[in-house]
């Protein structure tokens, strides 16, 4: 098994905290015979949400992208960077105002697994999009074949073995080529 190299760890805001008490305390509002249970939600869901947040993770290494969240039902995913087709950054009004971003990870296989196309969505991520940047060119350089952002590619220089055995790789196609010249 191969190990990979971290290259970047996600950090979450905290006010991530506050966006998700209001959402639930939006959608409590919203359904109106639960609005008596809007002070239970900000005492409880304060630590709720806290907990939450301590258990997301999001970190990137030179082949992967790897999502931890949950406290009760734990959720581990390791999306290979090469299958990543978009990291959308979305913001509504109220994120905005929290100085907040959600980055959706889509994949090509991703399509129909959620309403919004995304295989996972992660909201709070500090500087967001620095973080997209740096998981879109890892992918980029991935693709490539360049090997990670953060390296520098070292010359191959090959030692007295494989020195004579690329002299006879060459001298074979030389003779093969030769030969193929003097068919035609």
């Amino acid at each position: 098994m191969t190990t990979s190299r971290v290259l970047k760890e996600a950090e979450f805001n905290p006010r991530v905290k506050t966006y998700w008490l209001l959402g639930g305390g939006l959608i409590l509002l919203l359904c109106i015979i639960t609005i008596p249970l809007i002070p239970l939600w900000f005492i409880f869901g304060m630590m709720f949400t806290g907990k939450y947040l301590d258990h997301m993770s999001c970190t990137l290494t030179d082949k992967t992208l790897v999502v931890r969240k949950g406290m009760f039902n734990r959720i581990e995913k390791t999306i290979p960077l090469e299958k990543i087709t978009d990291l959308a950054l979305k913001q509504g009004p109220i994120m905005r105002a929290m100085e907040l971003h959600a980055i959706s990870v889509e994949t090509a296989g991703s399509s129909g697994s959620s309403a919004s196309g995304a295989l996972v969505t992660l909201v709070g991520i500090v500087d967001t999009i620095d973080f997209r940047d740096h998981v879109l060119a890892q992918r980029d350089s991935l693709v490539s074949g360049s090997g990670p952002v953060a390296d520098v590619a070292e010359p191959f220089t090959p030692n007295a073995a494989q020195a004579a055995i690329i002299e006879d790789i060459r001298d074979t196609l030389q003779r093969i080529e030769s030969d193929l010249r003097n068919r035609v």
